[in-house]
């Protein structure tokens, strides 16, 4: 049961990566404007994190979802995260693709944006819930334990994943780190106004 219960760690995570988001598209710029290396500590600190964040969410989410109207704050914490991070994107533009080999203001990036991540806790609110009542996670701390180790690798594999594709796609194509960053940002930007556009909605509609 155990090992089931990693692999679908892996398995429900790997696919809440997938579509765009903050934390992949942060790892396709770092690949494009540092290099393999500096994304893969990026990744790998943020993965770890990642362990910890899931176990806590899984552990607390219902009783969150109780308690505050959980859904209006994220929304609301998205829109300030993207804006920054397309503001961040923005001001990089022009800059040329960084030589600097030090890998710690990658951890750093990683360890941040694990902590910080607020887009995660709707869908831990509702597959983690559902795993819970269908007893797929059981409630001791191990089962909760070992799946948010599998969390973290799934989280790990899709970010390598959109690094190689990333850096498969700069050699293709030689894409200029302004190209990439001005589209990147303004991708932010778009994710930061359709969050808008939900609060709006769900206040006055």
């Amino acid at each position: 049961m155990l090992f089931l219960t990693f692999f679908l760690g892996i398995f429900c995570n790997a696919v809440g990566y997938i579509p765009p988001g903050n934390i992949n598209l942060t790892a396709v710029q770092i690949t494009l404007n540092k290099g393999l290396k500096q994304a893969y500590y990026f990744i790998a600190a943020f993965s770890s994190v990642e362990i910890l964040f899931t176990f806590g969410v899984m552990r607390f989410v219902q009783w969150l979802s109780n308690t505050i109207n959980l859904g209006e704050y994220i929304d609301i914490a998205m829109i300030l995260v993207f804006f920054v991070l397309g503001m961040i994107t923005w001001r990089s533009r022009k800059q040329m693709p960084s030589t600097d080999k030090s890998k710690s203001d990658s951890i750093r990036y990683g360890l941040l944006l694990g902590a910080l991540n607020p887009m995660q806790i709707p869908y831990w609110l509702f597959l983690g819930t559902y795993l819970m009542s269908k007893d797929w996670v059981q409630d001791g701390l191990l089962s909760l334990a070992i799946f948010s180790v599998g969390s973290g690798i799934g989280a790990g594999l899709v970010l390598y994943g959109f690094a190689r594709f990333a850096r498969y796609i700069q050699e293709k194509f030689t894409l200029s780190s302004y190209v990439v960053n001005k589209s990147i940002a303004l991708l932010f930007f778009a994710l930061s106004f359709i969050h808008v556009i939900k609060v709006v909605y769900v206040h006055f509609f």
